[in-house]
């Protein structure tokens, strides 16, 4: 339930500042007696479009801490916590990023993430699963996929991919409910703004056009765990990356991430057929092909 209030009172907060700054633009109205103002309707789609995704990657760490519960170590309190450090910091000077936050959350599946809105104030987070079912060299290589992510800037390429493609929808899904809204007007009768057609078609049009969306942002989502997973061999080495990708096969696990969180973990769900087109992560088996491969 906690996580549900804060997904819910996050986006309501989102939504009252978009709203405000929609207003204070003066670009809501984009369809009236004259027809649609596509200056402003465009307007109108990149606030919601990417102002959404924008702030959600600046609140992405609050976000993180608060729906997973993780634990920023402050003072290393023992040997693992400062092996933890010393290994982030390792990693994070070679790939030239700076310092990022280390976390620990409690949850039995092995995961990791890493998030934030800059490359040099990151936080990359383990679970508690995956310190007690990997062994040192697995946690290295899981810690330098998390690692790589950051200094590929995958956060905000994929808050980027996810603001344009909303955009479009907001956009598109409105351009063709005002089609269809004329085209139901009689010819004779003058045109006096968005009726029950446009609303319906908007809607309609905005769940296709969104389906489609998230198969561009799912498929680019794979393709950068595919380079995480490159990254991490290079930082950690190859034969630790597959070792610890074998590791998180042989659990066979579910994700245990709240669902904002889920496209940012180690593994993601599991699919078959169409489903495998909306899976954030690509399969174990074909990540693990694909590191042996790159010889």
């Amino acid at each position: 339930m906690k996580r549900i209030g804060l997904f819910l009172l996050t986006n309501l907060a989102i939504l009252v500042v978009l709203s405000v700054v929609i207003n204070v633009l003066g670009v809501g109205q984009f369809i009236s007696g004259s027809g649609l103002n596509a200056t402003s309707l465009l307007i109108f789609a990149a606030i919601f479009g990417m102002g959404g995704a924008f702030i959600s990657l600046l609140m992405s760490k609050w976000i993180a801490k608060r729906s997973t519960g993780a634990q920023v170590i402050e003072q290393p309190r023992n040997q693992t916590e400062r092996w933890l450090i010393d290994t982030v910091r390792a990693q994070a000077e070679r790939a030239g990023i700076g310092m990022p936050e280390v976390a620990i959350f409690n949850s039995p599946s092995p995961n990791a993430f890493a998030t934030g809105a800059n490359r040099n104030n990151a936080l990359v987070a383990v679970s508690a699963g995956l310190l007690q079912q990997m062994n040192a060299n697995e946690v290295e290589a899981v810690l330098g996929h998390e690692i790589s992510h950051v200094a590929n800037g995958d956060m905000v390429t994929l808050s980027l991919l996810q603001g344009v493609v909303n955009t479009f929808v907001i956009f598109l899904a409105r351009v063709v409910g005002f089609v269809v809204d004329r085209a139901l007007q009689p010819n004779n009768q003058e045109y006096r703004g968005p009726g029950i057609g446009y609303w319906i078609t908007s809607m309609v049009a905005e769940v296709l056009f969104g389906f489609l969306a998230t198969l561009i942002v799912m498929a680019f989502s794979r393709y950068r765990e595919f380079r995480a997973d490159a990254g991490g061999a290079k930082l950690a080495g190859r034969a630790k990356m597959i070792a610890a990708l074998q590791r998180l096969q042989q659990t066979a696990a579910p994700s245990q991430l709240p669902s904002e969180m889920a496209a940012f973990g180690i593994t993601g769900g599991l699919g078959a057929g169409l489903q495998r087109l909306f899976m954030s992560h690509p399969p174990l088996e074909e990540r693990i092909a694909a590191l042996r491969s790159n010889t």
